[in-house]
């Protein structure tokens, strides 16, 4: 009998790789979507049809309580993605990332506890270690909230932690670096860039192009998902995905330029800068406890996931609604 999975965030950029990802490994999945009157199911509309129809669609949201616990019920794992992730509507609307982010964890924790699921996968971010101190950063680096949004975090990270010791709660922490690849929302680096390419621009528009980040495609960051379900060891404990390498946001641009074929200028504009001490400026991380626990490794080099993302996006089709030409939060 295969495992049922439930995944929260289920029609968003990761979460839908994620989805993938779990009916590949021979689970059925439960995926939550937000509720919306038109009845979208996200990136989820966009699987293929030999995958969803291993899927059950459920609309939801992860501030209701009793929603989650109905949605809870048979449920041998959680791999739980919902969230607010902008980092610069986090400055405008920090009440809602609290909603979401701490409160909406902890109803998915409660959720768990009382229907003693076998494993809970809650999905935390690089950010919460803010710029490197030491690097490449492991799982014992301190944590940094530098802006709203990885504050957030690293309470729904510790409120999780604090239930797996409280309760025992089989939680793991999933810490993915800059997770990047088709389907990318465009307040994102690679999408922004990409869209402005190929709508001809001949000026890209960013913000700091100094600052590192450590980027893994999106795969293969779904990858890790399963692999870090799949490993009971894990319970208790925090998990980076990291590819171990580093490039900047300027030198970035150039290669996704090379790899498009396109050339433009690159301009920093002041709506884009993030304040100075929010702004992380380097982030690097270290996969080693992934990798001793599980066979995962970073499938992709950064060209080659760059490659692949650049060629989803050259389908018009696939970039239908991304507001190349404005600033999108």
């Amino acid at each position: 009998m295969s495992k049922r999975a439930l995944v929260s965030g289920a029609g968003g950029f990761i979460g839908s790789h994620v989805v993938e990802a779990l009916v590949r490994s021979g689970r059925t999945v439960r995926a939550i979507v937000r509720y919306n009157s038109r009845n979208s199911w996200g990136w989820l509309d966009h699987l293929a049809a030999d995958v969803l129809k291993e899927v059950e669609v459920v609309a939801s949201d992860v501030r209701d309580p009793n929603g989650m616990r109905t949605v809870m019920k048979d449920i041998n794992e959680v791999y739980h993605l919902a969230a607010l992730i902008g980092i610069p509507y986090s400055y405008h609307a920090p009440d809602s990332y609290v909603d979401t982010n701490i409160t909406g964890t902890l109803n998915i924790l409660q959720a768990a506890r009382d229907h003693s699921v076998e494993r809970l996968l809650v999905t935390s971010t690089s950010e919460v270690y803010g710029t490197a101190i030491t690097a490449p950063i492991t799982e014992a680096h301190p944590l940094q909230g530098q802006s709203p949004y990885s504050a957030s975090k690293i309470g729904a990270d510790h409120m999780a932690l604090s239930f797996h010791m409280s309760f025992g709660t089989p939680v793991t922490i999933v810490r993915p670096f800059n997770t990047y690849g088709p389907r990318q929302s465009a307040r994102a680096v690679i999408p922004t860039i990409i869209t402005q390419l190929l709508a001809g621009a001949e000026e890209i528009k960013l913000g700091a192009i100094t600052p590192t980040r450590d980027l893994v495609f999106v795969e293969d960051t779904a990858r890790a998902f399963v692999a870090i379900g799949d490993t009971p060891s894990l319970i208790g404990q925090v998990v980076n995905i990291a590819t171990e390498q580093e490039i900047a946001v300027g030198d970035l641009a150039e290669l996704i330029m090379r790899v498009a074929g396109r050339k433009a200028s690159i301009r920093s504009t002041s709506e884009r800068i993030r304040p100075d001490r929010s702004e992380v400026e380097r982030l690097l991380g270290s996969a080693q406890r992934l990798k001793a626990a599980t066979d995962w490794s970073p499938s992709l080099s950064l060209e080659e996931g760059v490659q692949r993302t650049v060629a989803w996006f050259s389908e018009p089709t696939n970039r239908e609604g991304y507001k190349w030409q404005i600033y999108n939060v």
